[in-house]
């Protein structure tokens, strides 16, 4: 049987789309895209959907499929990884290109090469971790690929692990906010070191790297140091492209995730000036109310034949509903969607329903509803037992 339960706030609330007729901000940026991290409500957009090269910040990506292999327990943070020539520092590509200034046969720790991707941008890093994760650069692209198409990024295509340009280097605003939101969602324990502001890489293998490395210890990502709450993601930047920036700042307990592309500004310290007035815009011109958080019981849905008579139904992610500041205090209702009795066993996290934040009867958010807890099937007879309490009308 379907069941629905409704939930009502008063709360002021907006669609999930960008308020585009109060908008405050603007940029000269080819692509900008703003979002609430716990609703995924949609701030401010600008050509958020266009395919766009996104450098360095495709490095990301690069890291992402590391992170999985960390998470999987299959690489661990000191394991030491092989420079090979394409990677060394005498390398054309790495003339001109950000780098941590590696030597080939040296090895690296996995610790010090996130760093240096994320602090120093390093491309030789990137090569690194692609040749030892995948044998080569152009296999390890498909693992990207796979990767993003597992997190519904369905228009980003890569051509290589570095951002170096490349016409297969594609990727919109809005695929890199989502590829952000994994990142800071799933990687808990290693998102930290997204902040790292210095970092001062101390195993040079020549000369010419230990002079450049004197100079070249600070992040890209001048946003760390100028706006309090700021705590990552990645830069990016070519001669055709502009400059580019993913960036997460959490103020007052909320946090947003910005993203600019195609920024056409003097260097770094502008492209952080223009992420922070779009993230204090967004700060300023909207709230946000989380309803649930993970663990929070929403509501308990009997079960069929299982050894608890109910199974508590919650959130995997906070359910939030982000609103606009001006639009005043309007009522709203969140509704519980779910089919009961809910069929055992039931494992911890199975999707079991639906929960729907909705405004003037359109839905304006969901969330799937799951398991807290596993609940398990009882056995052949007592199952025949509460079959004859049934049908006399006992239970």
């Amino acid at each position: 049987m379907k069941k629905v339960i409704f939930f009502t706030f008063l709360l002021a609330i907006i669609n999930n789309t960008a308020w585009a007729a109060n908008a405050s901000f603007s940029t000269n940026a080819k692509s900008a895209f703003l979002i609430d991290y716990d609703s995924g409500a949609e701030i401010f957009s600008k050509n958020a959907d266009v395919l766009m090269p996104p450098s360095s910040m495709v490095k990301l990506m690069t890291l992402a499929v590391l992170f999985d292999e960390i998470k999987a327990g299959r690489v661990k943070m000191d394991d030491k990884f092989p420079v090979s020539e394409n990677a060394d520092y005498k390398n054309p590509l790495w003339y001109p290109a950000s780098k941590i200034c590696l030597s080939a046969g040296q090895t690296v720790s996995v610790k010090d090469l996130i760093l240096g991707l994320i602090v120093l941008s390093g491309g030789d890093a990137s090569v690194v971790v692609a040749e030892k994760l995948a044998g080569d650069e152009n296999a390890f692209t498909g693992l990207m690929q796979a990767k993003a198409q597992s997190l519904g990024m369905e228009k980003s295509t890569f051509g290589n692990a570095s951002g170096l340009p490349h016409p297969a280097n594609l990727m919109t605003s809005r695929e890199l906010a989502i590829l952000a939101t994994h990142i800071i969602s799933d990687y808990p324990d290693i998102y930290p070191m997204f902040s790292t502001r210095r970092f001062e890489f101390n195993d040079y293998k020549s000369d010419w790297c230990r002079d450049w490395g004197r100079t070249h210890t600070l992040n890209y990502n001048k946003l760390l140091f100028i706006m309090n709450g700021a705590d990552g993601l990645k830069t990016g930047h070519t001669d055709d492209g502009g400059y580019g920036v993913v960036a997460s700042s959490t103020v007052g307990g909320r946090r947003l995730i910005g993203v600019i592309n195609g920024f056409r500004g003097k260097g770094h310290d502008a492209l952080a000036n223009e992420m922070k007035k779009m993230m204090n815009y967004g700060y300023s011109s909207t709230v946000n109310k989380v309803f649930y958080k993970p663990g929070d019981t929403v509501t308990k849905i009997p079960t069929w034949y299982g050894k608890e008579d109910f199974v508590i139904a919650t959130v995997s992610r906070p359910f939030a509903v982000t609103t606009n500041k001006t639009d005043g205090m309007k009522g709203i209702r969140v509704i519980a969607v779910y089919d009961t009795p809910v069929e055992t066993p039931v494992r911890a996290g199975d999707v079991i329903g639906k929960l729907i934040a909705q405004k003037d009867g359109k839905d304006i958010h969901s969330a799937d509803l799951i398991a807290r807890d596993t609940v398990k099937r009882v056995q052949f007879f007592r199952r025949a037992w509460r079959n004859i309490m049934v049908l006399i009308g006992i239970k």
